[in-house]
């Protein structure tokens, strides 16, 4: 194996290491929304250990990547859509990385 082709293959399992984390952090801020709005309605018993464990950890996991967009984003009243915003934000990462980025390197 020729030394081109080596970096070649550890650069494609950087990338797709890269590309699994972000889409794993992609299921994590849908869970994250969804636990929200469960919490917000009272869906879910609040007060379960268990389920107050999930919460903070999603909020734990999620809010450092939010909490900048939300400074950002102008008060949309009880609409938070920086959940959103940072999924628009990963997708471009992801397609920027396999279409301009990964091309030039391989």
């Amino acid at each position: 194996m020729s030394v081109n082709n080596e970096m070649e293959t550890l650069m494609l399992a950087l990338f797709q290491t890269i590309d699994l984390a972000l889409n794993l952090y992609t299921w994590v801020l849908i869970a994250s929304a969804i636990f929200s709005w469960l919490y917000a309605f009272n869906v879910i018993n609040s007060r379960n250990q268990f389920v107050d464990a999930i919460g903070r950890f999603l909020f734990a996991v999620t809010e450092p990547a939010l909490r900048p967009i939300r400074r950002i984003m102008p008060d949309l009243g009880g609409i938070d859509i920086s959940p959103v915003i940072l999924l628009l934000i990963i997708f471009f990462i992801r397609s920027l990385m396999w279409t301009s980025i990964y091309p030039l390197v391989a």
